[in-house]
Order: structure tokens, then sequence, then C-alpha cells
């Protein structure tokens, strides 16, 4: 997930973007058919708005446009399901499997060099979903799996995406999606968490210490595609009370270059 200065021109256009109707409808859609496609389905149109940020009004239009394209189906008791369209595009995506071999042989590598566990997750609408986990040795095994969905502001990752974004986005993006508590150390405070996210830029990786789940601490380092945007991120998740903080520190290194490894495999 460039830091702001260096992502001036691409903001600019990002915001030009945002301010035609092609591109509202186009960010609403896809933002919607995120939160219909997400786990624990099928959803109601109150709860795909919500999550997607967009006015029911507006969410029960362009919901009814992606049911008649067959992206979505309903079903028949107000909610939406994934359609025929939508999961034959997953099955293609899944198909193409070389690039993500070379994803997985990465991370392999950095959970045996760290000894820890890896995950790999990318952005999905106001929150990030793991695409990739591996599990380290210990006892111990984090409840994360494949597919899940976390918080931006209170996660390693999350905080990697929401360091790239211009200010106006982040501003945005935090009075659609709030920042709830997730632990007595979430970062719950704009400023604090602003703050937070220029430490990140300035270092290349952000920590989540104990912020998303007590007893456990992350270090994360941004993914970024083939124009640089941040898209996602790298971490490495330890157990307070068997890794010290100073020792997740000091694989900071590690987890950058796995990073940058991937990234350049996504171009």
């Amino acid at each position: 997930m460039p830091d702001n200065d260096a992502r001036t021109s691409t903001a600019t256009g990002a915001r030009a973007g945002r301010s035609s109707d092609a591109g509202n409808a186009t960010a609403k859609a896809l933002r919607l058919l995120e939160a219909a496609a997400a786990p624990g389905g099928p959803h109601r149109l109150g709860a795909i708005a919500a999550a997607a940020g967009v006015p029911k009004a507006s969410a029960h239009r362009i919901l009814r446009s992606l049911v008649d394209d067959a992206f979505l189906v309903p079903d028949g008791e107000g909610g939406y399901a994934t359609g025929p369209r939508l999961r034959a595009l997953a099955a293609q995506v899944h198909a193409d499997g070389a690039g993500d071999e070379l994803v997985q042989s990465e991370l392999t590598g950095l959970r045996d060099r760290t000894g820890h566990t890896v995950h790999a997750a990318l952005r999905s609408g106001d929150g990030a979903a793991y695409t990739h986990k591996v599990s380290g040795p210990h006892a111990v095994q984090m409840a994360s799996h494949v597919g899940m969905r976390m918080p931006l502001h209170s996660t390693a990752i999350g905080k990697c995406v929401l360091a790239a974004l211009p200010g106006d986005e982040l501003a945005e993006l935090i009075d659609r999606a709030g920042l709830p508590a997730r632990t007595p150390r979430t970062l719950t405070d704009g400023d604090a968490l602003r703050r937070e996210l220029a430490r990140v830029r300035a270092d290349g990786f952000a920590l989540d210490d104990e912020e998303n789940e007590t007893t456990i601490r992350c270090l994360g380092a941004p993914l970024r595609d083939a124009a640089g945007a941040v898209i996602g991120g790298v971490s490495v998740s330890t157990v307070t009370f068997l890794v010290p903080r100073d020792e997740l520190l000091a694989l900071a290194d590690t987890v950058r270059a796995t990073a940058a490894a991937i990234s350049a495999r996504l171009r």
C-alpha cells in the first residue's frame, strides 16, 4: 500500500474520477458488490448499503441492475446472494493460479525465515480481506482464515492501506466507517491515527500493537500494484506473551523485502 507527496498526481486523478458520474457509479457498484458477496450472506439491502457507504435508494437501484446482469440473485426474502456471473468470474480468477503460487512461495519463505504466522490481505471496500495465510510452528495458532475481513484502522495491513490514501479520501473513509474500538489499545481518535499513519509512511511498515485483538501483535508492509498504488499488505503475526515487541520490530526489513518481492510479481 507511495506517500502522499509521491502520489499527488495520482490523487488528483482519483479525485477527478470520483467527481464524474461514471466514476461515482462504478465505485458504488463495486462497493455494493463486495458487501453483497461478503461471507454470511445473503445480506439484506440495509446491511449492504451501510457496509458500502451508499444511500439505500441508490443502493437499491444499483443492486437491481446487478441482479438484472446476473452478478447477484435475490433470495426471495429481501436479501441478495452471489449470482452465476460473479461465481464464474471468481472461478476464472482462481483458475489463473500461476501468480498465486509465486505469492504463496514468498509468504512461505517469510514464515520460514521468521518462524511466525504470515498473512497477505487486499483492500476490500472499507476493510481488507485475507487472501493467504501461512501458519507458524507455534502451538498457539491464530484464529484468522483466508476470506476473513478485518478493519483498516486497527490492523497493520490496514494501516498500510490508510497511510497511502490522500487526506480527503482518508477523511471520507473515517466518516463513513468510523474508528470503533476493537481493544482498549485501538486508536479511535482521528488525529492520533493520522500521526500513526505519518509514522507508517516514514518507516515503510505498520504495527498493530494489540489494537485489533488482545495478545496479538502484528507488523505489516504494503503491497503495491503496477502503478505503485497500495492495494494491501503482508504481515507477520505474533503472540505477545511469546514474542517481545522489540523482536517483532527487528523483522521490519524482512517483511518489507517480502512485500516488495510480491509487489514486483504482481506487475
